[in-house]
């Protein structure tokens, strides 16, 4: 099957208190989605960037600067994460495996790129998930109540869908509860695979996270 990796780096990063969107900060000399775009770089799987129509001359030149080579599709985002997504699979055909993934998790190892994908093959869907390693607590009003932390699971991206699913789940109007594709494709009453996912995944989203991140991909955990 013909695999492709949807790389989505639509976010303005506002959380980041940066000039730029966080998908362009540098860690190690280099933006932040060069290092996601160079973990999805297998010869057998077609790399689709969603980025902001306003970013895409200013993505093509950190290209040039940082002599950037890996081949991928250059898309326009949407409003949404939702729409831009959904901009990617129409790029797509059926009967392949897609995976989509945040650009803002450059950590992201390739082995564990490689299970899902043929994880999804065997299930139609492989949605990396950890397990929650602190109590949790569920707020009602005034009061709150604790809950059983090995009921629930931390989601990570990638997730992998085979095709024809994920693009007929995303033909249906967009609705608040759709916070990633699993709950997209879910919502067509479509069972959720999980497997293993790596606590060293993280997604950066606040400025603590760009050190963490640096250091991982320094060591390369």
């Amino acid at each position: 099957m013909n695999k492709y990796a949807i790389i989505v780096a639509g976010g303005s990063g506002t959380r980041m208190n940066a000039e730029i969107p966080k998908q362009f900060l540098e860690v190690n000399a280099k933006p932040i989605v060069m290092h996601t775009l160079e973990q999805f770089h297998f010869d057998d799987i077609q790399i689709i960037l969603v980025l902001n129509v306003d970013y895409h001359d200013y993505w093509k030149e950190l290209c040039l600067t940082h002599h950037f080579n890996i081949p991928h599709l250059l898309v326009k985002g949407g409003s949404t994460r939702y729409q831009s997504v959904k901009n990617g699979l129409s790029h797509i055909h059926e009967g392949a495996l897609v995976a989509v993934h945040d650009a803002v998790r450059p950590c992201i190892k390739k082995s564990f790129i490689l299970t899902a994908y043929e994880q999804a093959k065997d299930y139609g869907s492989a949605v990396l998930a950890i397990p929650l390693r602190d109590s949790i607590r569920k707020k009602i009003g005034d009061y709150n109540l604790a809950l059983h932390r090995e009921d629930f699971v931390l989601i990570q991206t990638p997730q992998v869908f085979k095709s024809e699913i994920l693009k007929k789940a995303y033909q249906e109007p967009y609705r608040n509860e759709f916070t990633d594709d699993a709950s997209v494709v879910e919502f067509m009453s479509n069972k959720i695979h999980l497997v293993e996912g790596d606590p060293f995944n993280i997604k950066v989203t606040y400025p603590n996270d760009l050190k963490i991140v640096e250091t991982l991909l320094k060591d390369n955990i």
